[in-house]
């Protein structure tokens, strides 16, 4: 798995944490106007989640997703996929694995190994979850002009792309309002 940038950067003397990239105007538009759709998109998740688990947590909702997107693995990748130590990772699996989302299987191919899937309750919570977040979604798309539709089709595809974060499973267009 390609190693991503870090997700926190040392502090300047102001403070203030040191920009990774180079500083530009347009640059920091970008970054302004992700931090703003990531609040709602935030807030569209954990109503979404709320209505499905209350008891789940956006950190635990983001483990079964990660599962449900790249299936079973170890804790040293789960953890990794979710920028958490490998401590912090089993802390969560020992949560959803007592909530029965959660299953903790030897790997047939490594007995030492302990793989980590998704039971039937954990898929369904992230397929159940996850259609009330899309229903929320297309509906702000819909109240979105149609010719800025595409573009930000454009866009949120390179950013989960440099990201790395896989698709999200595609449905016709009809299901979202367009």
């Amino acid at each position: 798995m390609p190693k991503r940038a870090p997700a926190a950067v040392e502090p300047q003397a102001t403070g203030q944490p040191r920009v990774p990239y180079p500083h530009d105007e347009v640059a920091d538009d970008v970054v302004t106007a992700v931090l703003t759709a990531s609040r709602l998109l935030v807030s569209v998740s954990a109503r979404s989640l709320a209505a499905v688990e209350e008891t789940l947590t956006l950190p635990q909702f983001r483990m079964l997703v990660v599962l449900e997107s790249r299936g079973a693995m170890n804790i040293s990748r789960l953890g990794e996929h979710l920028d958490v130590i490998p401590s912090t990772a089993m802390r969560m699996v020992d949560r959803l694995a007592n909530a029965g989302m959660l299953d903790r299987e030897p790997n047939a191919d490594n007995r030492r190994e302990i793989l980590i899937s998704l039971t039937g309750k954990g898929r369904s919570t992230v397929r159940l979850a996850t259609e009330r977040r899309r229903s929320e979604i297309a509906r702000i798309v819909a109240a979105m002009p149609r010719g800025q539709r595409s573009r930000l089709v454009e866009a949120l595809e390179a950013f989960t792309e440099a990201g790395e974060e896989p698709l999200a499973e595609r449905r016709p267009s009809t299901d979202l309002g367009w």
